[in-house]
């Protein structure tokens, strides 16, 4: 087999991490993403509820309120530059049979996990299709497989799965777009709910610094090419297959 002309002179190189909004980068999986963007010589921008740690860009926003999410959005390009990518790792959950949960709750699972991530993918569009730049999503493996107790959870991460092939189609050859599809991580996510619906101690949970690795993979990847999907988990977990 030959390789055409094409193939022979396409640039290979990484592109660099550049400017990357992180919704949700002040705790968890998206504070991990912060840190691995900043290693990897990128500059994290935060939106979050709460304040990240010291000296990281960020704006204070609530996330289930579309309009605020994308004034956010251009606030912060006017105020420390447009990204180059946007990687929407907030999420939230409650926990519980659907009918035990009140209808405001369960709806603000779907208005920050799916209506956050668009509001922002959104907004930070005519910025990343000027840089050819990556939006990643997250999903999660109960994206993939429904789990009782979780309907909210899971109704917005199946969701985001499907919002993020269909932009790959409507974006191709313009703006990246990558869906990654986490496992369980050790991270405060779990905290403050009932016993039963946390992970056991002996639970085999990914780290999330290793999960964040794989965003900064997906970011660098040469122009012309691109990871549409990735998942991620400890290799001992039970959440898939």
């Amino acid at each position: 087999m030959t390789l055409s002309a094409a193939a022979l002179t396409t640039d290979l190189t990484p592109r660099p991490v550049g400017t990357v909004y992180v919704t949700g980068g002040a705790s968890g999986l998206g504070a991990a993403v912060v840190e691995a963007v900043t290693r990897a010589g990128g500059t994290p921008v935060v939106l979050d509820r709460v304040v990240p740690g010291p000296g990281v860009a960020h704006t204070l926003v609530d996330l289930a309120d579309s309009d605020d999410a994308a004034r956010a959005v251009r606030a912060l390009a006017d105020e420390v530059g447009p990204p180059d990518a946007v990687v929407t790792a907030a999420g939230i959950d409650a926990c519980g049979p659907l009918t035990e949960i009140d209808v405001e709750t369960w709806e603000r699972v779907l208005r920050v996990n799916l209506f956050g991530t668009v509001a922002v993918v959104r907004a930070a569009l005519p910025y990343l299709a000027e840089r050819r730049g990556t939006v990643i999503t997250v999903s999660s493996t109960l994206g993939l497989r429904g789990a009782g107790d979780a309907t909210a959870y899971c109704a917005s991460k199946f969701a985001i799965r499907g919002f993020s092939q269909a932009l790959a189609a409507e974006l191709a050859g313009r703006v990246g777009v990558t869906c990654l599809v986490p496992g369980g991580m050790r991270t405060p996510f779990f905290d403050g709910r009932p016993a039963k619906y946390r992970p056991g101690e002996d639970a085999d949970l990914n780290d999330p610094r290793s999960t964040a690795a794989t965003v900064v993979m997906a970011l660098r990847q040469p122009v012309g090419s691109e990871i549409r999907e990735m998942l991620v988990m400890s290799s001992g977990e039970t959440s898939w297959p």
